[in-house]
């Protein structure tokens, strides 16, 4: 996996201040996308032990809330396997931090139907998220005073209580 960059004080993506990861990769190619640079599977970096161990660093101090997963596309195949290993170590080293992620994808019609390749890593995924925001951006639904996303099909999933639930729970914002 590549990543495109890291953002290690980020208000925009998710509660508090966070890190963002920034991975390379995306086949939804949203006209309009705020970073089309991403879609390219070889834009940036290798995601290496040591950028992991550096976004590791920066999610210590405890003025930070959390990870942030997004791109690029976090769900594409290529990527999922260095972020389940990431999202396993922040869970096992910091579980007082939160994990949000962004994806392209629909939760239920996607993520959940298997319609995004071996569905076992999709699963281990979402298990370790605590906050998704599903669906592409469409620019004709794009409003700019939506809280954490950018058009209104997206959604802000509490991963834990859905998958709990067994059917989808919104996130209900702390303020």
């Amino acid at each position: 996996m590549n990543y495109a960059k890291i953002k290690k004080h980020d208000i925009a993506n998710g509660t508090g201040v966070r890190v963002s990861l920034y991975v390379s990769g995306c086949t939804h190619h949203c006209r309009n996308c705020f970073n089309p640079e991403t879609w390219d599977f070889s834009c940036g970096e290798p995601f290496t032990e040591a950028v992991e161990e550096e976004i590791l660093e920066a999610l210590q101090p405890s003025y930070i809330r959390g990870l942030t997963l997004l791109g690029g596309e976090p769900f594409e195949p290529q990527n999922r396997p260095a972020l389940i290993v990431l999202a396993e170590k922040v869970r096992r080293k910091l579980p007082e931090k939160t994990i949000w992620c962004y994806t392209g994808y629909d939760y239920e019609k996607d993520l959940l139907a298997g319609r995004v390749g071996e569905e076992a890593s999709v699963r281990a995924l979402l298990e370790l998220l605590d906050v998704l925001v599903d669906g592409e951006f469409v620019e004709e639904q794009k409003v700019l005073d939506l809280r954490f996303r950018g058009s209104r099909n997206q959604r802000i999933i509490d991963v834990k209580k859905s998958l709990t639930s067994g059917h989808t729970v919104l996130w209900e914002d702390e303020i």
